[in-house]
Parts: C-alpha cells; sequence; structure tokens
C-alpha cells in the first residue's frame, strides 16, 4: 500500500513539475515576446523621429501648387528639397513669401545684372542664358526696369510659365532673400510614375 500511495506521489510530482516547466517555458516566451515587441516600437520610433528630423533639417518634402513651373513641375507634385544656399543659374528653388511658399527658377545671384528683351530672351552680365526647360518664351508682367542689378544677399528668379508667372519682375514680389529660401528642389517623388530628378 505504502509503496502505491509513493508511486502516485511520484506520478503526481513529477506532473507538477513538468507542469511548473512547462508554465515557466511559456512565461520566458511571453516576456521575450514582450521584450522584443517593446525593442521594435522604440526603433521604429527613433527611426521615425530620424526621418522626421533629416526631413526638416535637411531635405524637407514639399507640394507643388499652381501652374507657374509647368511644364517643369505640375500642381499636385511632391518633390524632395534640400537645403543649402549655393543657388546657380537653371537650379529651381523654394521660398517664403508672405507665408506662402512659391518655387521658382533660379537665373541670377547676387550682383548680376538682368535683361528680358520683349521676345522674353533673358540675359544674365549681357550673355544670354540657354533655357531648354522653356516650352514657350514670354516678357509677362513686369514692373521692374531692366537691366536690373540683383541686390546683394538676393535672388532674382522667374517661372517656367513665364506669360503668367508672378515672379521677380514684379517690384511686390521682387528678388528673394537668402533667409527666404528653404532649399534647391532636386527629385520629383510623387506621383511614382513621374519619379526623377528635376533640372
Amino acid at each position: 500500500m505504502k509503496e502505491k500511495v509513493s508511486k502516485t506521489f511520484d506520478a503526481k510530482r513529477r506532473f507538477s513539475v513538468d507542469e511548473l516547466q512547462t508554465e515557466l517555458k511559456r512565461e520566458q516566451r511571453k516576456r521575450q515576446y514582450s521584450s522584443t515587441t517593446r525593442n521594435t516600437i522604440y526603433v521604429l520610433i527613433v527611426v521615425a523621429a530620424i526621418a522626421i528630423l533629416i526631413a526638416t533639417l535637411w531635405m524637407p518634402v514639399l507640394r507643388i501648387y499652381g501652374t507657374s513651373m509647368t511644364p517643369t513641375l505640375t500642381e499636385g507634385d511632391m518633390v524632395l528639397s534640400l537645403r543649402g544656399a549655393d543657388f546657380e543659374t537653371g537650379d529651381i528653388i523654394a521660398f517664403y513669401y508672405e507665408n506662402k511658399l512659391l518655387v521658382k527658377r533660379c537665373i541670377a545671384g547676387p550682383g548680376a545684372w538682368v535683361d528680358i528683351d520683349k521676345e522674353g530672351n533673358v540675359f544674365v552680365n549681357g550673355e544670354l542664358i540657354d533655357e531648354p526647360y522653356l516650352e514657350e518664351k514670354a516678357y509677362g508682367d513686369v514692373t521692374i526696369q531692366f537691366p536690373y542689378q540683383v541686390p546683394e544677399g538676393r535672388y532674382f528668379v522667374l517661372g517656367d510659365h513665364r506669360a503668367t508667372s508672378a515672379d521677380s519682375r514684379l517690384s511686390i514680389i521682387g528678388c528673394v532673400a537668402e533667409e527666404q529660401i528653404v532649399g534647391k528642389i532636386v527629385f520629383r517623388v510623387l506621383p511614382v510614375s513621374n519619379f526623377s530628378r528635376v533640372e
């Protein structure tokens, strides 16, 4: 009888130990899963924060409004800009004007002389500039006197749709100050079908 009781007790004890080990393993897996999930969330938050920081400080993503840059950029395009202060003739830049974000093409930098004839040909320091990005040249709305010298610390800008673009030809907009500039447009990212370098 004692032997039977002892065997039953041993079986119960073994069963209990097996159950405990199984439960312990389950708890360890649960803890490991929780830890992995928590670490993954932390990593995702850090990556998102870094991406937002990069986008804000160095490479802002902007949306195009209006038609002043057609055919190069059209309304609704999403573009990637690169912060910097070294802009050359032909670069497309984004800048703030009266709390609006405008996008135009840089034509001339500080101290340069700009002239536009009645046919819409643009001259910088007396030389005709090549503008293969234009579909059509136009003199457009002009309220400044040509030839015009770009003030120090500023850039003369024009839209690619010259007939309708409001740009540095108008004295109310004038030349763009360096502190107004968000950056140089480098890539169109949306729509995906038109993903390309912007020139």
